[in-house]
């Protein structure tokens, strides 16, 4: 290990990291050098992602560099007009994130790639919104989104304008290994932009990703926006500006921000995790909504990719939305906006399923995809034609893109078009709240939740064990559909079965008796199941919308324990 350790020494181009593994050599910390050097940090259809620190097994300085001289591999592999069409490049506010993004910039520059590289700080979406703005091959985001503070990521987007997918993630991180090989060649970027591979993204290209927002035929609902209040929050992330900006195009005027989370702090002071879905994440902000009676409080995650909202009950407090309840208000209201029987929508197969009953109500085609918003918007592409245009998808972790202008899920564009629909509501004496009840009425009373159950650590692989011995019955309720992504085919009541036109996956989906549903992933490096349920009650005509959800509450409970019981 002392070459390794060495050899690292010798490349590593960050005096910080360097200290910091003489330090750790020095006092003999055995394993924490093994967990550095144990494998390179892998690269997958999400990029990198990992806690910065010093060894392969990190982000750092001297692994973007090597990634970077990679994908510059890989992209002229795939592009003979790679160099021409070039590639975006723009970042978040933790703080290596601008350095990482140089060093990739100084790393494709060296290779001839053109770069477009933000002047400063960037929200993901208008990142991505940038490959399609300009015809790049490629763009990078150097982003941890919502994970911990000592977190970084490089998430890679492709030509098309959504993240990677099968076959580009394993040729990249192939190359990757190629270059972590060789002696690496970085151009100064001030010698970049004389020679004309950089091109500086100034505050005009953020303008036109705002005109560009403005002028999204989904956001032109101006049904008097001054008369409801809206709180937000950008979670010390990216968002504020370009949300506050695109809020106050939109005719919003009663918009209040929390100003301690308002800049960029990568460190996050004011919050233990900066992810929305996380207990006392949106406290903040639902205390300004609550100070000014806004009937929203809403946030973005660190780098403006997620949408999170918390909408005032009728006592006054607050309660967060769930992001399938956000994402079925969504699939309704744009599919009224528009001719329904032109729309494409999906979500994924642990979403909520009632957005295929809203699409089938609205006549509207409905299309499913494995988890992740790469799969959600690469799929839409594949799928839209003249006759069934993309208008919507969203994935249950609070990710939404609304209609075709960003290619991923945008939490900006997303704050405005709820902001929209919820003034649409106010101005007609209704509420969110009188909306869901509407859509549960019409649909069934739906309850989604999910769970990770931990295994015993000397136990078989569960996905084995699943498919050896399949339940017959799931708290009281018979299987009648068991779909297996691993072999893709869906296993019929009567012993017959069906191929799954989606690519394989090791999750297993249990459809129960009565339209409950659980959703198994087994983690392939750990014991632990990742479960996802949803339950469907009846609500009938003389029920309260409080009782009904008691009531389908109460089940879901009942699903989960005997669920977890089982395992």
């Amino acid at each position: 290990m002392t070459e390794q350790y060495n050899q690292w020494l010798t490349q590593d181009p960050d005096p910080r990291t360097r200290e910091e593994l003489q330090r750790l050599i020095a006092e003999q910390q055995t394993e924490e050098l093994a967990d550095r050097f144990r494998s390179r940090l892998e690269f997958g259809t999400a990029g990198l992602r990992g806690k910065v620190g010093a060894g392969p097994n990190r982000m750092n300085r001297l692994v973007i560099q090597q990634t970077a001289t990679g994908l510059g591999y890989y992209l002229q592999s795939q592009f003979s007009d790679a160099k021409q069409r070039g590639v975006v490049i723009g970042y978040d506010g933790r703080p290596d994130s601008k350095q990482f993004a140089h060093d990739t910039a100084s790393v494709l520059t060296a290779q001839g790639i053109k770069v477009y590289l933000t002047h400063d700080v960037a929200a993901t979406p208008i990142v991505a919104f940038g490959v399609r703005h300009f015809n790049a091959a490629a763009a990078v985001v150097v982003t941890a989104s919502h994970n911990p503070p000592e977190y970084n990521g490089f998430k890679v987007y492709w030509d098309n304008g959504a993240q990677i997918i099968p076959p580009h993630d394993s040729g990249i991180a192939s190359q990757i290994d190629v270059a972590a090989n060789e002696d690496l060649n970085l151009l100064p970027l001030d010698q970049a932009e004389q020679q004309g591979h950089l091109v500086w993204l100034e505050g005009d290209y953020y303008q036109t990703y705002r005109a560009t927002m403005n002028s999204n035929a989904l956001l032109q609902n101006n049904t008097d926006p001054s008369s409801i209040g809206v709180a937000y929050t950008a979670m010390h992330g990216v968002g504020a500006r370009m949300a506050e900006t695109l809020l106050a195009d939109a005719g919003f005027t009663q918009v209040y921000s929390v100003k301690e989370q308002r800049e960029p702090d990568g460190t996050f002071p004011t919050v233990n995790f900066p992810n929305p879905e996380e207990a006392g994440a949106m406290d903040m902000v639902i205390a300004l909504a609550k100070q000014h009676g806004a009937q929203l409080a809403c946030a973005n995650d660190p780098d403006a990719d997620r949408f999170a909202v918390a909408v005032q009950k009728p006592d006054g407090e607050y309660q967060m939305l769930t992001g399938d309840q956000v994402g079925c208000l969504f699939g309704h209201y744009l599919l009224t906006q528009t001719d329904a029987s032109k729309q494409l929508i999906g979500n994924t197969i642990v979403s909520s399923s009632l957005l295929n009953k809203i699409a089938n109500a609205h006549g509207a085609e409905y299309y499913q995809t494995l988890t992740g918003f790469k799969w959600l918007t690469n799929v839409a592409m594949q799928k839209q034609s003249d006759d069934s245009q993309f208008l919507f998808a969203y994935e249950e972790a609070l990710g939404y893109t609304v209609g075709n202008k960003v290619w991923d899920k945008d939490g900006l564009s997303a704050l405005v078009a709820f902001s929209q629909l919820a003034a649409e509501l106010y101005s007609q004496g209704k509420t969110i709240w009188d909306q869901l009840e509407a859509l549960y009425r019409q649909h069934g009373m739906y309850i989604n939740a999910q769970r990770s159950i931990a295994l015993a650590p000397n136990s078989p692989p569960v996905g084995d064990k699943l498919r050896a011995d399949p339940p017959k019955a799931i708290a009281g309720r018979n299987v009648e559909v068991i779909e297996d992504f691993k072999v893709q085919q869906r296993l019929m009541a009567d012993g017959t079965t069906q191929t799954i036109d989606l690519p394989a996956s090791d999750v297993l989906i249990y459809h129960l008796a009565g339209g409950a549903r659980v959703v198994v992933r087994p983690s392939g490096t750990e014991p632990k199941l990742k479960c996802y349920y949803e339950v469907v009650e009846g609500f009938a005509a003389d029920e309260s919308f409080a009782e009904a959800q008691d009531k389908a509450q109460l089940a879901m409970d009942m699903l989960i324990a005997e669920h977890q019981h089982m395992i």
